[in-house]
């Protein structure tokens, strides 16, 4: 793997990527620009790779290191990726080692940019960013925090534990191309909370791992993907846009302030059926008398509402429902799949253990056109990525 390192003040963090890296056992080269050392020097990558660290074309020239870094390369993963280093490999220009290796290179490419939103936002860079997306780059997103200084905006580094994942399930991917490049995805995750007081809820226990599982691989095949979340607490993965929310009316306010962008729409978040009437605004106390008894109103179904709203539009896009069943779970699944008029339905079976806040996942998926694909138990990604390749399979705006 080549992990080349933009002159970011970033930098400091690609430290903790590449010591992860390294002890899940890839073997890193380090290639920084001249910048980049300004920050971080040339002793500790070489200290953290265990590999020789250069940045020009002059040194050790009889092992044509411009050429063999990048044709040997199974990943080039480029953080901070700069304003200028994607304006360079946008170009074509190769000054430096890190500039002629992504030239070189036919493996798969990760940019994780990191700059202010100014720069981000800049037409220049967002004309960059799209060639190097057509080319079949894999431009993350940057995240929404603090910056340098004073600023926050749009154009913060990711996390490295969440740039680890992103270069982990690339690499797993092999040389598959990023087939959901230049697709908008919309996912929902977690579970609402139902306000009693201010101190009590109607909730479920979903943690939202299957939504952001399906969030990360999504990103990882080149989606830009915007994440939707219930109550989740995980940390915010890499490259996607994310939008918190609380309750189920909160959510289907987001869902349908995001779905008209996309191209493909997954509905994985347990929404509660019903809500109180009404909240208290105080603690409700104790009286020492029962309890009044708790009225409550059905939420509105958000994926039958999303598929009203395609269908009344003519659009194409393609919407996954998500339906958590205790028992009878194909005859309730195919019952359901009925109601909402979905494309496909991923029926899975919880209790006793099973699925919610757990890190493996079974289920069906029950499609529209009748077909039924058993997905056995596995990691909660292995099931992510398969629902991907039914939706690639199915989608009319699917890469050739």
């Amino acid at each position: 793997m080549v992990l080349g390192v933009g002159g970011g003040i970033a930098a400091y963090k690609i430290c903790e990527l590449l010591r992860r890296l390294t002890e899940s056992g890839h073997r890193v080269r380090v290639v920084p620009t001249e910048a980049a050392l300004r920050f971080v020097g040339e002793p500790t990558w070489a200290a953290l790779s265990g590999q020789p660290v250069e940045t020009g074309v002059w040194d050790r020239v009889h092992e044509v290191p411009h050429v063999r870094i990048g044709q040997s390369a199974d990943l080039v993963f480029v953080a901070p990726a700069t304003a200028d280093i994607m304006a360079k490999a946008a170009a074509g220009i190769a000054d430096d080692l890190l500039t002629n290796t992504l030239l070189t290179a036919r493996c798969p490419v990760v940019f994780a940019p990191a700059m202010h939103t100014e720069m981000w936002e800049h037409p220049a860079t967002r004309a960059n960013v799209a060639t190097l997306r057509s080319r079949g780059a894999i431009v993350l997103d940057p995240a929404v925090g603090r910056l340098t200084g004073v600023d926050t905006g749009r154009g913060r580094l990711p996390e490295p534990a969440e740039l680890f994942e992103a270069a982990r399930l690339v690499l797993r991917r092999g040389t598959a191309e990023p087939d959901l490049a230049g697709r908008r995805v919309l996912i929902s995750a977690g579970g609402t909370r139902e306000a009693i007081d201010p101190v009590r809820f109607i909730g479920n226990h979903s943690s939202g791992r299957q939504g952001y599982a399906l969030a990360r691989t999504a990103a990882a095949r080149g989606a830009d993907v915007t994440l939707v979340a219930a109550n989740v607490s995980l940390p915010d993965p890499a490259g996607v846009s994310l939008v918190r929310v609380s309750s189920a009316l909160e959510l289907a306010e987001a869902m349908e302030a995001e779905r008209a962008a996309a191209d493909i729409v997954v509905m994985t978040a347990a929404v509660a059926d019903f809500r109180p009437v009404d909240s208290a605004a105080s603690k409700i106390k104790k009286s020492g008398a029962a309890p009044a008894p708790l009225e409550l109103v059905e939420n509105p179904d958000i994926l039958a509402g999303l598929v009203t709203t395609r269908e009344r539009e003519g659009t194409d896009q393609t919407i996954v429902g998500f339906a958590a069943e205790t028992d009878d779970v194909i005859a309730n699944g195919r019952a359901k799949l009925a109601r909402k008029g979905c494309d496909l339905l991923v029926v899975n079976q919880v209790g006793g253990g099973r699925a919610f806040g757990t890190e493996d996942n079974q289920a069906t998926v029950l499609g529209a056109d009748g077909t039924v694909v058993d997905i056995p138990t596995g990691p909660k990604e292995d099931l992510a990525d398969r629902v991907w390749d039914l939706v690639v399979e199915r989608s009319p705006g699917r890469t050739p």
